[in-house]
């Protein structure tokens, strides 16, 4: 990733080359019995890691996921919870 002068990213869309969870202090656990599968948690999160195919459960892409919290904060049932990653 190439910076210049004033923060601004040059080649943005380079995070699915990066694999960030690695460094996440807090996981994102979804409690698949308060979760009605609404997806609101995927449309607020900001690196889009959040899906769910038709019939299926909520899917979070831990590789990529900085445990940010937003998907957990917007959810409306409180089916999101933040765990301390294990060292």
């Amino acid at each position: 990733m190439e910076f210049i002068r004033g923060g601004t990213v040059r080649n943005v869309g380079s995070s699915e080359l990066l694999k960030t969870g690695g460094w996440r202090t807090f996981r994102p656990i979804v409690d698949r019995a308060k979760c009605k599968r609404c997806v609101i948690c995927s449309q607020f999160c900001p690196d889009g890691l959040i899906w769910r195919a038709p019939g299926e459960d909520i899917i979070i892409d831990y590789a990529y996921c900085k445990g940010c919290g937003t998907c957990a904060h917007e959810c409306p049932f409180d089916a999101i919870e933040m765990v301390r990653e294990e060292i």
